[in-house]
């Protein structure tokens, strides 16, 4: 790496420092301003959730796609067959640095997988270019604080693709949350179930499909032969390239968590888990896991199963404030409130009335017109600090240690868990300088 170990240590301290800022409501919660002319926008990564952004921002007034970039032909072609039906024709380029020299580009979304996203919003950033990126924000500490300092560094709005913050009905329970009715909380669950992901067949390793540079797809990963399993979606259950459903669903419902108790940074982690429903199959990331965070008058617990939906609460999904008067269950669909006996009144299930992804895009345009950067709802300061503290589980699980954090200094206890605050970086490429 060619950041240093000075320079390195003291971005993580100020961005301990200023944790408490990233992990609040930001000061603005509106969305739909004023049109203002029209913002140009491409895309980075034209599958999945990338595909899905840009579909959403297209319906926000006076935004224009002007470019796509994917390393898989397949993809690149299908997607602008797809926009050209609706009379919309991008330019199409392979590479990140390409579309990020189009001057007819303002702003970029970043769908691609967690491994690129430090060197997309890193050279976005230094090309002018405002950029929505995908959760998590960083596949590594390290990333998370390169990051952070390129958005301070050149002036761009970074949003992070955490949309749940756009919703009205989880600032709705964050509030009844903060007004004590609870009763003092003592526990904070929060947890993904999902029956749908189910077993990974191991699969030979072999030629990349045609049209497909994998070369740039591995980036700054591992080189290694292609496999299917490793590739588009998949990618997310190997430590090469992504961190399972921990870094995955956790930086949505484990932001709430802190949200929610005003938290910051935790004193120590401990993990336990392993590959228990799927022990043979080809993913490297724990299918069950249990993850507990330790505050100083309360605990944080996440957990996660691959392959069933029976979460707490009835719930696949969701954050859990279990105080002394009743819990507040909180998911995408709704948030409730059950009594503990006759200490307080149960709140009926008040459903989700809007559409996160849809105000999530657009308060990011809106800013990008105002350049009022503290209008963000999830600016990059709060999708560093969840994706870190999300890390911080992975980091206690791989190490099999109890780890406590050292917040002033940006390290843990544990040299075994210091060894996994960057992410290895090969083929050339290396984690850009903080300074």
């Amino acid at each position: 790496m060619n950041t240093t170990r000075r320079k390195f240590l003291g971005t993580m301290t100020t961005l301990a420092a200023t944790a408490g800022v990233a992990s609040a409501w930001p000061r603005a919660f509106s969305v739909g301003g004023t049109f203002q002319g029209t913002t140009r926008v491409g895309l980075i990564g034209a599958n999945g959730m990338g595909w899905a952004n840009l579909n959403s921002m297209l319906k926000v007034p006076g935004v224009q796609c002007t470019a796509l970039c994917d390393v898989d032909a397949h993809v690149l072609n299908k997607r602008a067959d797809e926009l050209k039906t609706r009379g919309i024709e991008p330019k199409l380029y392979g590479k990140h640095e390409e579309l990020l020299a189009d001057p007819n580009v303002d702003a970029v979304i970043i769908g691609t997988p967690d491994h690129w996203h430090c060197l997309q919003l890193v050279d976005a950033c230094k090309a002018g270019k405002d950029v929505y990126v995908e959760k998590p924000l960083g596949n590594s500490i390290a990333e998370c604080n390169a990051m952070v300092a390129a958005a301070a560094k050149y002036g761009r709005a970074v949003q992070v693709g955490q949309w749940q913050r756009s919703q009205q009905h989880f600032r709705d329970a964050i509030e009844f949350v903060h007004s004590g009715k609870l009763g003092k909380i003592r526990l904070v669950k929060a947890w993904a179930y999902q029956g749908w992901m189910k077993s990974i067949p191991v699969k030979p390793d072999g030629p990349a499909p045609e049209g497909v540079d994998y070369m740039r797809w591995l980036g700054p990963a591992k080189q290694r032969p292609f496999n299917p399993n490793r590739f588009h979606f998949e990618f997310r259950w190997f430590w090469d390239y992504a961190g399972g459903l921990m870094t995955d669903w956790g930086v949505h419902m484990l932001d709430f968590a802190l949200i929610g108790m005003k938290a910051t940074t935790p004193k120590s982690i401990m993990a336990t888990g392993g590959k228990f429903a799927y022990p043979d199959d080809a993913a490297e990331t724990p299918d069950t896991l249990t993850t507990a965070y330790e505050f100083d008058d309360f605990t944080v617990q996440w957990e996660h199963a691959n392959g069933i939906d029976g979460g707490p609460y009835g719930r696949n999904h969701g954050v859990a404030f279990i105080g002394n008067f009743g819990t507040l269950v909180l998911d995408r669909g709704g948030w409730e409130v059950i009594p503990e006996g006759d200490r307080m009144e149960a709140v009926p299930l008040q459903k989700s009335q809007d559409n996160g992804l849809d105000k999530h895009t657009t308060n990011f345009i809106d800013v990008v017109r105002s350049r009022k950067l503290e209008d963000l709802h999830a600016p990059i300061t709060a999708g560093a600090h969840i994706a870190i503290f999300s890390q911080m589980g992975n980091i206690a699980y791989r190490t099999g240690e109890k780890i406590y954090w050292d917040a002033p200094k940006g390290r843990f206890s544990s040299e075994a868990a210091n060894k996994l605050l960057a992410a290895e970086y090969h083929n050339g490429y290396r984690i850009p300088a903080t300074g």
